[in-house]
């Protein structure tokens, strides 16, 4: 049986209490478009095929195959505390996931936007968000910070990754985009530059956003400079599909566990 293959972070790797994995598309039994480790219910993908890539995840996690836990995500700043497992039929509609128990893996699911894994392995807390820019706009981080500290942990000793995010250099927006962060703040012009297609059009980095207001909350942050468009062999990507006029695409697995 092939591996689920994830790339690790080196803050969350030196905890020794936690496992962690920024899952690629590699190591999964999909086909097609979407080979090979789709986790994606929302997804064309043979539904076999996307609970068996679930489960391989969770095996790599040292997790039991119903104990990975990703949310329904509409882009919120919501966050849920994760007491217990819950079925398909009852998962919340957020957009991150924090825990305090051992042998539950939390995660999101992401195919551009920002998945982001945070832990306090001295409190025994963990959590994982998924940042677009609306999340991000919203407060969808610092709302996982504060439901974490909920649990017990402190935000001085919180430390939070970014993995795979469509890059600053790739992520074209329009005029009415910039001007809704500048409507949020005029420091937020440094995260834009002109794009070469010119007609009003910037490029958006979300990485350094994200990592921004992580690290104005007062946590330890950093990012692993991972570009989902331009990686096509490890990552899917929603807006390269888009650009190919593809019919679907296949997402990513971001999770952490605390271990039992």
């Amino acid at each position: 049986m092939s591996t689920a293959a994830r790339i690790t972070a080196p803050d969350l790797a030196r905890l020794g209490s936690v496992r962690h994995g920024f899952f690629t598309r590699e190591g999964g039994v999909s086909t097609g478009l979407y080979d090979s480790l789709n986790i994606g219910l929302g997804s064309a993908d043979a539904m076999e095929s996307v609970m068996e890539n679930r489960g391989r995840i969770a095996d790599a996690l040292g997790v039991g195959r119903g104990m990975l836990m990703l949310p329904y995500q509409v882009h919120s700043p919501d966050v849920a505390v994760v007491t217990e497992p819950w079925g398909e039929g009852d998962k919340p509609k957020v957009d991150a996931v924090v825990t305090a128990v051992p042998g539950i893996a939390v995660g999101v699911s992401t195919a551009d936007c920002g998945p982001i894994l945070f832990a306090d392995g001295e409190a025994g807390v963990v959590g994982a968000a998924h940042a677009g820019w609306r999340g991000a706009v919203g407060g969808v981080l610092e709302a996982t910070i504060a439901a974490m500290e909920g649990l017990g942990a402190a935000r001085g000793r919180i430390v939070a990754t970014l993995g795979p995010t469509i890059s600053g250099e790739v992520y074209e927006v329009g005029p009415e985009f910039l001007d809704r962060f500048m409507q949020e703040s005029p420091g937020n012009l440094r995260y834009f530059k002109a794009s070469p297609a010119g007609a009003g059009k910037s490029l958006f980095d979300l990485p350094g956003y994200i990592v921004d207001r992580l690290q104005d909350a007062g946590v330890a942050a950093s990012n692993l400079g991972l570009c989902t468009y331009r990686d096509e062999a490890r990552f899917y990507s929603y807006r390269r599909m888009t650009h190919r006029g593809e019919p679907d695409y296949g997402r990513l697995c971001s999770a952490i566990a605390l271990a039992a």
